[in-house]
């Protein structure tokens, strides 16, 4: 027997953790049909069934705060209750907020659907003294209550097969309550006669209450729609307000009394740890400065310090020479290889290609997973704990005085994993205007991606000096509210920010398991890349770099003859762009247009271009080869480019379905491309005459382009028409 359980809830109540607890990594992710809002489902647990060989699969829907269209992700969830009919709604409410959780519960009910509530977070509730009556609190709601701690795992199991048997008809079925007043349940009753033709019994009364409210898609959706203006206007007139707001206030009458009767408070005027936790991190004079020192630690841990002697461990063994444990030597990938195709009698060029190919470029990208999954470890407990959210608050106080909203950072948090989810995280923003520039500036925020040309400028050409890798993090920072202030005084994006409003969850410990899966997640992402769009960009890089043409024939050339390669006849052909940012050599210049397809490309061309399976992040090798060509001025000015420039090819894709117009995306990705130009020019120009005292044609154009940018910044903004 199939059964479809949908997961219901609040944002930050634990339902995505329950989610995980009762679905374990058997989960399929992807995009609900017509909109980029994330679609998670997955099968139940074997332990966790009632009878053995039923197949029961979970819906995380998305988290919500009511059934009215006000959101996308509340289109999405209702017209999938609407539509799909899960044979058992599963709703997780937070215990220690049980006011605003119960708001869509008693949406919820009203579906006809059979429900179960899982009231969350219990231990907390415990822990803080307070006490909630759960039998008293399933008869006010009709419907069984159940507790849980979805962190801690206590509760899990018995409220699945609870679901399980309610889907089975195995378990009796309770009165619903009364949750408006009687002058309201007695209009209702007349409209549901009037839909008895055209919706099914379990139905009508939430057609009804919607109905009521003026709710425009239910409208849209039914194909009758009976003439029920005049039971409105005799309410409406009744009980002197309008409809809407008379069925909120009955839903927050009828949850007080639930308040009173089920639950009982103490300590109210106690702070709690979160209370006294945000007292500090979201003071107005120390939040900025902690947010800092926080984000200088994670990239200082990640990219300068543990993060780099884990990645030289794993270049030096697995893309490197071998390790030696105790006398005995375990030799690395590439003398593994190499010594099996010379045993074979491999061809040269397929030698070449295996090598200094495959293994140069993959290899080059992959010794950077262990510096990425310290820093996602970071970011996952981050987000988990819930400081994260303090950010956005933080920097909507910040942005909001450069006419930006906190809302677009939430994306740019996102996007710090990748940038492709945190482009779609922009569709939340209610202003075109906000939602356009968010679209054009989330990317500078590093990604997952970035980080290995991070760490290679870092420590390949900066002896693994401490401040470049947090640097790379403020840099996005000030390209992002640079951006906004200068476009927000131009008419196309002049206007108030977007309003921002958001809940800032309880502080609580995230599980090791809950980081690690989160980690695991970004990280695999990563690898799966590399071994598909990195390995097929590597393999064309080398045929590109060791084919060419000398003395008028088309051949393979040896390591001294690349000058003469087709990529370099192409690096050359534009090399001259770069210049004046200080690397216009064609091997600098060919790395960057290869990150336009995966910004790790950048890594793995300088694998292949270098000719050596192994690129250390204080490797002697690499420095002795980019020193020649690139001073520490112009390995900064080539980083904030690979920064700052338009993204890979898949975020690219993303900006052109969320502007869904190809002038704003060309005029995105101009401006991306056109900033990080500008800013890589005036790095090397200025960098160059304040350590070398040179002074040129170069240096006046650096300076007349930052004196038009503090223009641009100070100007009076633009009155939009």
């Amino acid at each position: 027997m199939a059964i479809k359980i949908a997961l219901a809830g609040n944002p930050n109540c634990g339902k995505t953790t329950l989610f995980n607890a009762l679905t374990g990594s058997n989960q399929f992710v992807g995009n609900w049909p017509g909109v980029t809002v994330e679609k998670k489902e997955g099968k139940l647990k074997k332990a966790y069934l009632v009878n053995q060989g039923e197949d029961v699969t979970i819906m995380d829907l998305p988290g919500i705060y009511s059934l009215s269209p006000y959101t996308l992700e509340e289109v999405v969830a209702r017209n999938y209750l609407i539509d799909e009919r899960p044979d058992v709604i599963l709703n997780i409410i937070d215990g220690t907020n049980l006011e605003r959780n119960l708001y869509l519960t008693t949406q919820l009910i009203e579906l006809g659907i059979p429900t179960i509530i899982a009231v969350n977070m219990m231990d907390v509730v415990e822990k803080n003294g307070d006490r909630i009556h759960i039998d008293k609190l399933s008869k006010e709601l009709g419907c069984e209550v159940t507790t849980i701690s979805a962190l801690k795992g206590t509760g899990i199991e018995e409220a699945a097969k609870k679901a399980v048997k309610l889907a089975d008809k195995l378990s009796s079925k309770k009165k619903a309550a009364q949750v408006f007043s009687d002058e309201v349940e007695a209009v209702l009753v007349e409209i549901e006669e009037k839909l008895a033709l055209e919706v099914e019994e379990s139905q009508r009364r939430f057609f009804a209450i919607k109905l009521l409210e003026k709710d425009e898609k239910i409208n849209t959706k039914l194909k009758v729609v009976p003439d029920i203006s005049a039971e409105i206007a005799k309410i409406e007139e009744e009980l002197d307000d309008d409809t809407e707001s008379i069925i909120t206030n009955d839903r927050y009458v009828f949850i007080s009394s639930i308040i009173k009767d089920c639950c009982t408070k103490r300590n109210h005027k106690k702070l709690t740890t979160s209370d006294k936790i945000d007292h500090i991190v979201t003071n107005r004079f120390l939040a900025l400065p902690i947010f800092a020192a926080i984000m200088f630690l994670v990239y200082y841990v990640s990219v300068t310090t543990v993060g780099t002697w884990a990645t030289d461990w794993a270049n030096d063994g697995v893309f490197g020479e071998g390790w030696s444990f105790f006398g005995l030597h375990v030799p690395g990938i590439p003398v593994i290889l190499e010594s099996a195709l010379q045993a074979i009698g491999c061809a040269d060029w397929l030698q070449g290609l295996i090598l200094d190919g495959i293994v140069g470029g993959v290899g080059a990208v992959l010794g950077f997973v262990p510096q990425m999954l310290i820093l996602f470890a970071f970011l996952a407990f981050l987000e988990a704990c819930g400081y994260m959210a303090r950010v956005a608050f933080i920097m909507d106080r910040i942005f909001r005085k450069f006419g930006l909203s906190g809302k677009s950072f939430i994306p740019m948090l996102i996007g710090s994993g990748c940038g492709v989810p945190g482009i779609m995280a922009s569709r939340t923003i209610e202003s075109d205007r906000d939602r356009k520039m968010t679209i054009m500036t989330t990317t500078f925020i590093p990604c997952g991606a970035k980080l290995p040309i991070i760490a290679l400028i870092a420590g390949a050409l900066f002896d693994g000096a401490w401040w470049v890798a947090p640097s790379a993090y403020l840099v996005g920072i000030a390209a992002i509210i640079c951006s906004g202030i200068i476009l927000k005084k131009t008419k196309l994006f002049a206007g108030d920010p977007a309003p921002f409003v958001m809940e800032l969850p309880a502080y609580h410990m995230p599980t090791v398991s809950n980081i690690l899966r989160s980690m695991w997640e970004r990280g695999w992402s990563f690898i799966k890349k590399a071994g598909t769009i990195i390995l097929l960009s590597t393999i064309i890089v080398w045929f590109a770099t060791y084919f060419g043409f000398v003395d008028g024939k088309f051949r393979m050339l040896d390591d001294l003859e690349i000058d003469h390669s087709i990529l370099a006849a192409i690096g050359g052909a534009i090399k001259g762009i770069f210049a004046p940012l200080g690397w216009g050599n064609w091997k600098a210049t060919v790395a960057a247009i290869t990150g336009l397809i995966a910004k790790e490309n950048v890594v793995g061309t300088f694998g292949v271009l270098y000719g050596f399976a192994e690129v250390a992040e204080d490797g002697n090798e690499i420095w002795g080869t980019l020193a020649s060509s690139m001073t520490t001025v112009a390995a900064y000015s080539f980083l904030v480019f690979n920064l700052l420039c338009a993204p890979c090819f898949a975020a690219m894709g993303a900006i052109k379905r969320e502007m869904n117009n190809a002038k704003w995306f060309w005029f995105a990705i101009g401006y991306q491309t056109g900033l990080a130009y500008l800013a890589s020019l005036c790095i090397y120009q200025i960098g160059t005459l304040i350590t070398t005292g040179v002074f040129g044609i170069g240096t006046v154009v650096a300076f007349a382009i930052i004196a038009a940018f503090i223009f641009l910044l100070v100007r009076p903004s633009k009155k939009r028409a």
